[in-house]
């Protein structure tokens, strides 16, 4: 294993979290808040201990997939680690197990908190839990590869290797010749997204900081609010549809997009993924809508309710703008449904992924059909080609991993003793990177009274959702540390 290269590209992505720190080190300065020395120690730290692990350039630069699954668990590990100081330096996160379950649950996009009273943290700090959604979003090292000139000697495998790691879903789709291409022109994308987002969000009356932390919570699917109540704090119907929008925007995979941008426009009605996205919100939101009429005065009124959450949970968001807890269990067995299906792969968003459930159901028809005629050529299809046998046993094998991990929080986290429904919807909500969930982590509820051991266990689900599992279970196989 080349170990002084992974350090040397943990240095560097370092100290671009201590760049990035700048920007609420200089909104503390300006809103004269608390933020302003625990920003400047930790951005010193950050660029300090950066520019130590990065001072000298390993003369072997390559990197296998094993680097890149280390490297990308090490950077979010290092992230998540020096970007929880800020709120345990200024204490108005005082224990740092909870500020670190708070940074992580920022960075991967989750939305879930341990904070009851949201609304009193510094304005810096708001910003920083909201911004860290947008770092996080598209993926720290994708970033990272996008604002740092490749090492001439290092070569598009090794960025390659280190970008599979970490972009969600089964593949990750190669834009360009060229990767610090690729990268730049997805969050060229993303920016621009969000950047539209904020315009309308100030048109809808949000202030300005409103509209900002709002647009990287949605365009990172995270879902941190700078208020208690959520969306539910603006009373707004324009300001809801906005953001229905906007999440359903987020959640569908940014290649599409650049497909579009070059003139693929057919890619839309030919991508069996984005069909099974959009039928599947509809899908749930006319369900949903119709069951829970004798709760709201109109038809209307629950079809808008429905709709904002359906495309909240589904996208992994996790905005709020009524309480869940109190529809019936048809409606919320559907939002449980919704936690676990996700958005779309090479999206911001979480959960398993619309194209991994088609593939997964497309695998069982085939299994129907060749037992009931064994002689038959079964082939299993996607977008109208059929798909490489690898990769469908690659998914299949994706999705037990998951379930054996899965199963496993949840039976360390039943160990607390909280009622089942917690218990199960803590780990569906924290794995899948959706946020609120039912019972006692429902909307109006947060995680504060999980144990220590419980909020680090869920932290790691977390990281494990986001970065699909792999590269945090590699981190405990002997075999991969064994120098190469």
């Amino acid at each position: 294993m080349n170990r002084k290269m992974i350090t040397y590209s943990l240095g560097r992505a370092l100290r671009i979290e201590g760049m990035l720190l700048f920007i609420p080190f200089l909104l503390s300065i300006l809103y004269q808040d608390k933020g302003t020395l625990p920003f400047f120690i930790t951005m010193v730290l950050c660029l300090a201990i950066g520019s130590l692990m990065a001072m000298k350039k390993p003369l072997k630069e390559d990197f296998h997939i094993k680097e890149g699954l280390i490297l990308v668990a090490g950077c979010w590990a290092l992230f998540s680690i020096f970007g929880a100081l800020p709120f345990f330096i200024s204490r108005e996160i005082p224990n740092y197990v909870d500020a670190l379950f708070e940074t992580v649950s920022g960075f991967t996009t989750t939305g879930s908190t341990i904070l009851t009273d949201i609304e009193r943290l510094s304005k810096s700090l708001l910003f920083w839990r909201s911004f860290t959604h947008f770092i996080g979003g598209m993926g720290v090292l994708v970033f990272v590869v996008a604002v740092l000139p490749m090492d001439r000697n290092q070569g598009e495998g090794s960025s390659i290797n280190i970008l599979k790691a970490e972009v969600p879903g089964p593949e990750f789709g190669k834009l360009t010749s060229r990767l610090n291409v690729t990268a730049r022109i997805l969050y060229g994308i993303y920016i621009v997204m969000t950047a539209v987002l904020v315009a309308f969000l100030l048109a809808g009356g949000m202030s300005l900081f409103d509209a900002v932390t709002s647009a990287f919570s949605t365009a990172g699917t995270g879902g941190f609010s700078a208020h208690g109540e959520s969306i539910k704090f603006f009373n707004s119907t324009y300001l809801e549809i906005v953001l229905i929008v906007g999440m359903l925007a987020f959640g569908v995979n940014f290649n599409l997009y650049y497909a579009i941008l070059m003139g693929g426009w057919k890619n839309i009605w030919e991508n069996d993924e984005l069909k099974y996205y959009l039928g599947i919100f509809a899908a749930a939101t006319i369900f949903m809508a119709i069951r829970n009429m004798d709760l709201y005065t109109s038809f209307g009124e629950s079809l808008k309710n429905a709709g904002f959450t359906a495309s909240s949970i589904m996208t992994t968001t996790g905005f709020v703008t009524v309480d869940f807890q109190h529809w019936n269990a048809f409606s919320q067995g559907i939002l449980v449904l919704l936690m676990f299906i996700g958005a779309s792969a090479g999206s911001t968003g979480g959960g398993l992924k619309v194209y991994r459930i088609g593939v997964l159901f497309k695998t069982v028809f085939a299994e129907v059909k060749k037992v009931l005629n064994p002689n038959r050529v079964v082939n299993v299809q996607h977008d109208g080609h059929v798909l490489e046998k690898d990769k469908v046993r690659s998914i299949c094998a994706y999705f037990v991993i998951y379930m054996f991990f899965f199963v496993l929080s949840f039976v360390l986290i039943s160990l607390e003793g909280k009622d089942l429904v917690t218990s199960f919807t803590a780990v569906a909500t924290t794995i899948n990177n959706v946020g609120p969930g039912l019972s006692r982590v429902g909307p109006v509820e947060n995680f504060f009274h999980f144990s220590i051991f419980s909020k680090i266990i869920l932290t790691i689900d977390m990281l494990a959702g986001r970065l699909e599992i792999l590269p945090i279970l590699i981190l405990f196989v002997p075999d991969v540390w064994k120098r190469r």
